[in-house]
Parts: structure tokens; sequence; C-alpha cells
């Protein structure tokens, strides 16, 4: 990883200069964007290059340099229109028309190895038509933070963008949650799109229908595709679409993760996670608990977080109104609640070890682990992270041998909940036959890292960043988080 200036130097075999960008959003016309011209920073120091998605992009890591990546994403050169992108929102319950891409911009589009279409969206790159006021720039910390939440919820196995790069600028800049001045950057995320419930908010608020049918249709084309030619197309489209954040969102959950900023410019058509600013992963199962400390009135705590995500969807519903009955509109979102239960059931069986399960007290384990949870504020991650590390085939034997091995749990008839779910568990062990224990085993490790990025641990691997320049257990921390130790 390069830890000093790059000097310039223009590569024309940069391959993220030679890759085939797609125009696609770019030949729906300027109603929907603006071109921008990217800052000029007078420092460029890479500081992360993602190679575990380069061969998405038919790239080899290995033949690709710091420079290269320096070049096309610290200097922005040979690429041409950046394309800051148009939306509105709702912001905490309130409309906002002000808004749009306000620190970054639309670097190009390209087809991957899987045939899908992605974005390269910046974040810090100077300021647009959109910054209301705002320097249009990112702080170096909040460029790390975004890093880790995109690697570790991929990793967790949540449909999240993830970033590409981050660089260092050399910019110093005032910020009132920060301590200041403090350091800058320039971050591109690589996402499946960076269309927003908001983009189509803001045509509605414009009463251009014309310009919802043409959008609707891209979004179809580009990201549907499975349905064009179906009569019921836009239907179809809308029911998917309440599927994949269903599903996203149950990710978030049994993840333990708290999106924080639930507003619907950050709520992606494509039902993809992405934005990460004041997030954060919930250290004990507290409903209630609150990422941002701007969010007086808990509005996007971690419990409310599925029916934010249903209301978000319900809103998007007036701009494509336009385009789809009602009735196909309100039959797709009534499917939302029982997509999401089965969806978290599935997930949080697997955190206890069980791919399937038609054990008839399910539901009960299920309820006795999150009241466990909650009534002994044991930590979450580390629960099932110790669950993991200290299973053992003997817990068939003896309930009380369930987590015996284990200081986190409490000594046998200190908790009755504890009690009656080691009772359950052992008994549904016991509906399984011996040599299956290793798959439990094996299911238990998949779904439960021992790495959690609670928030101590970020700021201790921030901390020597900021005091000392020390990189070295930020990129110790992304290794442990992609090894899923």
């Amino acid at each position: 990883m390069t830890l000093v200036e790059t000097p310039h130097n223009t590569n024309s075999r940069n391959p993220f200069l030679q890759i085939n960008y797609e125009p696609a959003l770019e030949f729906l016309g300027d109603d929907y964007y603006d071109e921008v011209a990217a800052a000029e920073f007078p420092q460029h120091i890479l500081r992360w290059r993602n190679d575990a998605v380069l061969p998405r992009l038919g790239l080899d890591p290995q033949t690709v340099t710091d420079e290269d990546f320096i070049t096309a994403f610290g200097k922005f050169e040979e690429r041409k229109p950046l394309l800051a992108l148009r939306y509105h929102g709702y912001q905490f319950g309130e409309y906002n028309s002000g808004l749009g891409d306000g620190r970054g911009f639309l670097y190009g589009q390209v087809r991957g190895t899987d045939g899908e279409l992605y974005d390269f969206g910046t974040k810090g790159s100077g300021k647009t038509p959109y910054s209301r006021g705002g320097d249009g720039m990112l702080t170096l910390k909040g460029g790390v933070r975004e890093v880790l939440a995109a690697e570790a919820l991929h990793h967790l196995g949540v449909r999240t963008s993830r970033c590409l790069t981050m660089i260092e600028t050399g910019l110093s800049l005032w910020r009132g949650d920060e301590p200041s001045p403090t350091r800058s950057s320039v971050m591109v995320r690589m996402s499946r799109s960076h269309i927003r419930f908001g983009t189509f908010e803001r045509l509605h608020y414009l009463r251009r229908p014309d310009l919802i049918q043409k959008l609707l249709d891209h979004v179809i084309e580009q990201y549907y595709p499975h349905l064009i030619g179906e009569q019921e197309r836009y239907a179809l489209f809308y029911a998917e679409l309440v599927e994949r954040v269903a599903k996203l969102v149950a990710q978030w959950m049994a993840a333990g993760f708290c999106h924080a900023v639930l507003n619907t410019d950050n709520m992606s058509i494509t039902g993809e996670s992405f934005d990460y600013g004041p997030y954060a992963f919930i250290p004990t199962y507290d409903p209630y608990f609150t990422a941002a400390y701007f969010d007086y009135y808990k509005r996007y705590c971690y419990i409310y977080q599925p029916g934010i995500c249903k209301l978000n969807l319900q809103m998007l519903q007036e701009p494509l109104k336009a385009i789809i009955a009602p009735g196909d509109l309100e039959a797709g979102l009534a499917k939302f609640d029982e997509l999401y239960r089965t969806e978290y059931r599935s997930l949080m069986l697997k955190k206890l070890g069980f791919e399937q399960l038609q054990h008839p007290e399910v539901d009960e384990l299920f309820q006795l682990t999150i009241a466990f949870l909650q009534n002994s504020q044991v930590g979450y991650h580390l629960f099932f992270s110790e669950m993991a590390q200290t299973f053992s085939s003997k817990w068939r034997d003896d309930p009380a041998l369930v987590m015996h091995n284990s200081d986190i749990v409490p000594p046998s008839g200190a908790s009755a909940i504890f009690d009656n779910w080691s009772i359950l568990y052992h008994k549904i062990l016991n509906s399984f036959d011996p040599e299956q224990l290793d798959t439990i085993a094996q299911t238990l490790a998949v779904s439960n890292p021992k790495t959690v990025l609670l928030r101590p641990v970020i700021e201790s691997i921030w901390e020597p960043i900021a005091q000392d320049d020390n990189w070295q257990p930020f990129y110790e921390l992304i290794q442990k988080i992609q090894s899923k130790n």
C-alpha cells in the first residue's frame, strides 16, 4: 500500500482508463443530472485499494498499480463527463427538495464479468450545484468508516456497495462532529446503482410523469432485465423491489447493524445497502439503540428499521402511481412483513447453527435467544461468537454442558431464561444425527465471525492513524474482516 505521494504521470496503459465505460445513465439525458468538474487536491496518498473487487471488473490486481488508482480516482484524469445526480428525499419524515449529489458524482458505469452494471460513485470529490453551502469534501475518518462498514457488511452476507478506493487529499477540514481541523479524503464507491427512491420522488415533485416512465424503463432494462417483455413488468418490478428491501433489512437486523439515516435518498432502487455515515453495530441487544447522535426521537433506531424501510417503499408509491396501478402497488407491499420475517428467522437460525430446522419448537428457541440477549445484555455478537468457538458434541449429552465452558453465560440456576434456552438447544441437537454436528459447527463458524466492527474497534484503529499516521492496524482489521476471523 502506497503511503507516499505518487508523482504525476498520466499512464495511457492505466487499466481504469481503458475500461469500456457504458453511458447508460448519461443516455437518459440531463433531466437527471448535471455535469460537474472534480476538485483539484494538493496531495494524493493512496490509503485503500480494494483488490478483491478488481476481478469482477475483469482486472488482474497484479497489473494495476497504485499510481493507476491515483491517476483515475484522485486526479480524475481523462474521464468525462462526471455527473452529479439529481434527487430529492424524505429526511426524518420531512420532504427536502434541495438535495442531490452534493459532494460526489457518477464517475462511470462498468459492466462486470458477472454481466451486471456497476457504478463508480465518488464521495468527497468537491462542490456541485447541490452542495448547499458545504465544501463538498469527505473527512478521512469518514472515508475510513465507510471502507470498514462496506467490507464488514459484505463479509456478513449483506447485499451492499463496496469501496473501490480511498485517497487522502491533503486538505484540512472543519467539522462539528470531529476534532478539527481534520484530514480529508476522496472515496470511490462501487455499487449496483446510485439511483435512489428520491430520484423518482424529485420527478413526482416536478410533475414529470414522462420522466418517471423513462427512468422506470431504464431501471428495469438495466437492473431487472428478466422482467423485460413481461406484460405486468412494472408491478412485478415493485414487488421484487419490496422483496429485495425486506431481505436487505433482515440482513441488517441479523448482523446487528444500525444504518442510522434511512432517508429515502439513502435507499437504492436496486435494494442494495449503501452510504454509511453515523452507522453502528449494536453492542448488546437493545431494540432502541440509535446510531446517530442527532436522531433525538429514535426514528431510525435498530428495531424501527424494518418499519422505516416499509414506510419508504410506501412513499415511493406516490411517484410510481403515474405508471403502476395503486392496487398493484399495495399488493406488492402487502408481502413485505412476511418476506422480512421469513428472511430474518432464517438468518438468525444460521447464527444458531442451523441451515434448515423443522423442529416444532424452533420459534420458542428463537424467542428465548432474543429474550436472553435482551435480559442479560451480554454482547450480541459475542454470544454467537462464543457459541461458534465453544460448540461441542458433548452438548448433546447434558443441557448443563451447553456453553458451560464460556465465561459470558450465567451459571446453572442463575437465569431461568438461559436454562430454558440450553435445555431446548440440547433437545434440538438430539434431533440431529451425530454426523450432522460438524455441519452445525461449520454453520456457526461461518455465520458468527470473531471480529465485529463495534465503535471501540473503529476508534482503536483510528487513533494510531490520527496520532502517528500508522495505518497497519487498519489493514490488519480489514484482513480479519475479509478472512472472517
